[in-house]
């Protein structure tokens, strides 16, 4: 792809991606590790901060001349435990090699990272190499800012047959490359296991929503009129709900659109689920909207939640009680949705660092890193050959929560486009999400506005898509 400046046109289209600075990525939020305090973002990373592995791939040649080195920048967005765990896997890519150093420095979230890297293609101050998440990367490509990566990651010695294949296609375009995975995620299904034994429940997730409706009144409390425990937490719009009703409204047989960007937001089935969700706030009354399912799940506000595996890590050391996860229910059939961040090379960085940043994705996505990196937070293992490692095996035998995405990960699917592709499409669907369950509206009404907003979201994506790829 040609290396350009983003036109005005590109760069308003870029922060236009993903719904702005208030919305949250769908993957589990980077603080999510911390959520009883406002995590802090250390520059650098305590050296005791992640154990090393017990082996660590050197990275390949990458300069000529004996005693030099390439120096490049990443940008990180992970902060708390997360941010600790990413900080330290720069350490030990510095550590592991002499040819690249690597300096950290924190952006802040994805939206924010995404926001500081549009404005620094603008005034040519860009980072090496950096994480997008998967309502931001595809904003980026369409506007010529990120490299394709066959070439380097050949360079570099990638071997991309040993990606998790859901997750690495979820990169490509025309069959080339443009972003790798790395911290990549599933929603699942979170249980509190007392609260499920005081109730008399089965140790186990319900297998379908039907099930989960006879179940939720027995976890239910009220003072009054007012519900002191919800079955059930979904976020708010400015959160995950949009990511989460996706595998809510494929397991009942509906979609967002089609690929080629046709909006089928009121198609019978989507408006099925839509109606499921507002009955269980509403005429149910065992579900509640949160702000912070993490944190209110902890806190026992909720009994059950649908969130990220990138949070696991973090819910169960904070939790104060025994965490049960399990796969997402089914209804008419199972839906689940992948998410998540992956790594991107500017391609306006000079080719020496390109090469030097593929250095480092080839590190931190390596099978020995990748399993160090999902053991560290919850993150699913990218590689397929990871999930073999005596590391990882045993790590499963002792954690099997942490193996339960692993196991849901052949049944997932990448989302529609309307949420990740269409400018604004997370806020769209997840602002019609709460008219449904806070307002009351009906479902056919509120979701025949938003494939109205939809359909005008995508014109400019689908014209630009026409320029680069005919």
């Amino acid at each position: 792809m040609e290396q350009r400046k983003l036109s005005r046109r590109q760069m308003l289209s870029v922060l236009m991606a993903g719904g702005g600075a208030a919305a949250l990525a769908a993957c589990g939020a980077p603080a999510a590790q911390s959520p009883t305090a406002p995590p802090e973002a250390p520059t650098t990373a305590p050296a005791t901060a992640v154990a090393a592995p017990t082996a660590a791939p050197a990275a390949p040649t990458v300069v000529s001349q004996t005693g030099s080195t390439v120096n490049i920048t990443y940008w990180g967005s992970f902060s708390g435990a997360l941010g600790e765990a990413e900080q330290a896997m720069v350490k030990r890519f510095n550590e592991s090699q002499q040819e690249v150093v690597v300096e950290y420095q924190f952006q802040g979230t994805y939206e924010e990272t995404a926001q500081k890297f549009t404005a620094g293609l603008q005034a040519n101050t860009i980072p090496d190499v950096l994480p997008l998440s998967d309502v931001w990367w595809f904003g980026f490509y369409v506007a010529g800012a990120i490299a394709e990566l066959d070439g380097l990651a050949k360079q570099a010695g990638v071997d991309f047959a040993d990606y998790e294949p859901v997750l690495l296609n979820e990169g490509k375009r025309q069959n080339k490359q443009f972003w790798i995975p790395f911290a990549r995620s599933t929603p699942l299904f979170y249980y509190n296991k007392d609260l499920w034994a005081a109730a008399g429940l089965p140790d186990r997730t319900p297998e379908t929503w039907a099930e989960f409706s006879e179940w939720a009144p027995k976890l239910v409390k009220k003072e009054g009129d007012k519900l002191s425990q919800a079955a059930f937490l979904h976020p708010n719009g400015a959160s995950y709900i949009a990511w989460l009703f996706q595998g809510v409204t494929w397991q009942y047989g509906g979609k967002y659109s089609t690929p080629d960007f046709t909006m089928t937001m009121t198609d019978e089935n989507t408006l099925r689920a839509a109606q499921f969700y507002q009955d269980t706030a509403r005429s149910l009354g065992w579900a509640t909207l949160s702000q912070d399912v993490n944190k209110d799940f902890i806190g026992g506000i909720g009994a059950a939640t649908m969130a990220s595996t990138g949070g696991l890590a973090g819910i169960m050391k904070n939790a104060p009680f025994k965490v049960g996860v399990g796969f997402l229910p089914k209804e008419t059939a199972f839906g689940c949705p992948t998410g998540g961040a992956g790594l991107a090379i500017p391609s306006a960085a000079p080719d020496e660092k390109k090469l030097a940043a593929m250095t480092y994705i080839a590190f931190a996505t390596s099978p020995e890193q990748a399993g160090q990196w999902a053991r560290d937070t919850g993150y699913m293992p990218v590689r397929i050959s990871t999930k073999q490692t005596p590391e990882m095996v045993k790590f499963f035998t002792d954690n099997p929560n942490f193996k339960t995405a692993v196991d849901q990960l052949p049944l997932t699917q990448a989302q529609d486009a309307a949420r990740v592709f269409v400018r604004n499409g997370d806020q769209i669907i997840g602002k019609g999400l709460e008219r449904i369950i806070v307002n009351g509206e009906a479902p056919s009404a509120v979701f025949a506005d938003v494939n109205g907003e939809l359909t005008m979201a995508a014109e400019p994506i689908l014209e630009d898509l026409k320029a680069i790829e005919g």
